[in-house]
C-alpha cells in the first residue's frame, strides 16, 4: 500500500488524485442518458417513467449510506499516513462488512421501502407496476453497490484514484452494452435495463476488490476481533453518524429550495430545475480537489505532519478555487447556450438567463464549502462538520424567511447561494482549531 506520506505535497500529487475523479464524475450522466435512449426505443412513455422513478427510489435509498465513502476515506488515509497497512485493510474489512450487511438488510425489507415511497411518489398504475418489475431485480445489487462506496472512499485514501476511475468506466460501459443487448437485441424490457444494472454492479465490486488486492495480501483485513473492535466501531459509527446527519441537513436545503420554488409557477420551477444542473455539474469538478485533500491531509494527519497537514489543505483549495473560476467564466460565456440545448419553451429559456447571473456565482461563493468539507472528512472531524451544518442551515432559514418574500424567487436564489457562504465560513472559522491539532 502506499506511503502517502513518503512524497512532497506538490500540485502533480494533488493533480493525479483529483483529475481522475473528475473524469470518473463525466462517465455519471452518460448512463442515465442512455438508459432512458434505450427504453424510449420501445414506443412507449410508461416504460421510460418506469426506470426513471425506480432509478430515483434505488438512489434515494442509497444515498442514505454515502456517508460510508467519507468515513472509509478519512480513516484509512489516517492510517496511511502511520504508514500502517494493516489498520488500513481492517478499516477496509470493517466497511466492506457494514457494506454487505446495509445491502442485505435494504433486500430484507424491499416490501415496506418501495411501498412508502409509492406513497411519496406516486405514479400511474402502469408505470408504477413497470417501475416494480426494474426494482425488484436491482435491489439484489443493493450489496454490491453499498460496497462499492467503502471501496472508493479506500482507493482515494490510497491516492488511488485511477482505480475509482477504472471501476466507474467498467461498470458503466458494461451495463451501457447490456442495456443495448438485453433491451434492443433481447427485448427484455424495463426488466432488462434492471438486469444490465445488476451485472454491471456486481462487476463492479468485483473489479474494486481485484484493485484493493494488496490489502488482502495481508492477515490483518481477516483479523475479525480487530475488524469488530466494540471501541472502534462506536468511533467508526460516530465518525458516519455525524456525516449522515449533516448531508441530510444539506439534503433538506436543496429540498426546501425545490418546494418553495414550485410556489412561484411553472416557467420559474423549470428555469430553476434546469440551472440546477450547472450546480451539477460544479460538484462533479469540486468533488475531484475536495477527494484530493481528503487523502493529502489525512494522511498528513496520520503522520502527524501539521506541515504537510498545512500545504495539502492550500495546494488542493488552491487548484479547487481555480476550477471554480473557470467554471464560473464557462458558465458566463456559455450558460445561455447550455439552457437553449435544455429546453426549447422560450419563456422558460428567458427565465433561466435572467437566473444565470447566480450560476456564474455558484462555484465561487461554494468553493470554501467544497473544500472545507474535503478538510474535515479527511481529519474525521465530522462532529464540527455536523455542528456547523446546523448553524449554516438555520441562518439559510433565516435569509430566506427574510428574502423571498420581497424578492420571489430572486430572493430564493439568494438564500440558496448564502447556504455556500455560511457553510465556508463556519467551517472556515473551525480550520484553525482543527490544523492546532495536528501534531
Amino acid at each position: 500500500m502506499t506511503e502517502a506520506t513518503a512524497r512532497p505535497v506538490t500540485h502533480a500529487r494533488v493533480l493525479g488524485v483529483a483529475l481522475p475523479i473528475v473524469l470518473s464524475n463525466a462517465t455519471v450522466p452518460i448512463l442515465g442518458i442512455v438508459d432512458t435512449g434505450v427504453v424510449g426505443q420501445l414506443g412507449e412513455a410508461a416504460p421510460i417513467g418506469a426506470v426513471g422513478i425506480g432509478a430515483v427510489i434505488l438512489t434515494a435509498i442509497y444515498w442514505i449510506f454515502g456517508f460510508l465513502r467519507m468515513g472509509t476515506t478519512g480513516f484509512a488515509s489516517q492510517a496511511l499516513g502511520r504508514n500502517d497497512g494493516a489498520e488500513a485493510a481492517v478499516i477496509l474489512s470493517r466497511a466492506l462488512g457494514i457494506g454487505l450487511m446495509a445491502g442485505v438488510s435494504i433486500i430484507a425489507l424491499q416490501i415496506p421501502l418501495f411501498w412508502l415511497a409509492f406513497i411519496v411518489s406516486p405514479a400511474s398504475t402502469e408505470v408504477e407496476a413497470l417501475a416494480r418489475d426494474y426494482m425488484a431485480v436491482r435491489v439484489f445489487s443493493a450489496p454490491a453497490l453499498i460496497s462499492i462506496y467503502a471501496i472508493t472512499g479506500w482507493l482515494i485514501a490510497a491516492e488511488r484514484t485511477r482505480g475509482v476511475l477504472a471501476v466507474q468506466v467498467a461498470m458503466n460501459g458494461l451495463n451501457i452494452g447490456l442495456d443495448l443487448w438485453f433491451v434492443l437485441g433481447l427485448g427484455w424490457g424495463v426488466t432488462g435495463v434492471a438486469w444490465a444494472t445488476f451485472i454491471a454492479e456486481w462487476s463492479g465490486l468485483a473489479l474494486g476488490l481485484w484493485l484493493c488486492r494488496d490489502a488482502f495480501a495481508t492477515a490483518a483485513w481477516r483479523d475479525w476481533t480487530r475488524v469488530a473492535d466494540p471501541a472502534r466501531l462506536k468511533r467508526f459509527a460516530q465518525v458516519n453518524g455525524d456525516i449522515l446527519l449533516r448531508s441530510l441537513l444539506l439534503q433538506a436545503i436543496f429540498v426546501s429550495f425545490l418546494f418553495t420554488g414550485s410556489r412561484f409557477g411553472d416557467v420559474p420551477l423549470a428555469a430553476n430545475q434546469i440551472l440546477l444542473q450547472f450546480l451539477q455539474i460544479t460538484a462533479y469538478a469540486m468533488d475531484g480537489f475536495a477527494f484530493a485533500a481528503e487523502a493529502i491531509v489525512g494522511a498528513a494527519l496520520g503522520a502527524g505532519r501539521r506541515d504537510l497537514f498545512r500545504r495539502g489543505a492550500v495546494v488542493a483549495s488552491f487548484w479547487g478555487g481555480v476550477s471554480s473560476v473557470v467554471l464560473a467564466v464557462v458558465f458566463a460565456v456559455a450558460g445561455g447556450l447550455v439552457i437553449d440545448i435544455m429546453t426549447t419553451a422560450e419563456p422558460v429559456r428567458a427565465e433561466a438567463r435572467a437566473y444565470l447571473p447566480y450560476m456564474v456565482a455558484a462555484p465561487v461563493l461554494g468553493c470554501a464549502a467544497w473544500m472545507l468539507d474535503g478538510i474535515f472528512i479527511g481529519a474525521t472531524r465530522t462532529g464540527d462538520m455536523r455542528n456547523m451544518m446546523v448553524i449554516s442551515a438555520a441562518l439559510y432559514a433565516v435569509a430566506a424567511v427574510a428574502l423571498v418574500p420581497a424578492f420571489g424567487n430572486h430572493g430564493l436564489w439568494m438564500a440558496f447561494l448564502l447556504s455556500f457562504v455560511f457553510r465556508g465560513a463556519t467551517l472556515g472559522w473551525k480550520y484553525p482549531d482543527l490544523e492546532r491539532s495536528v501534531g
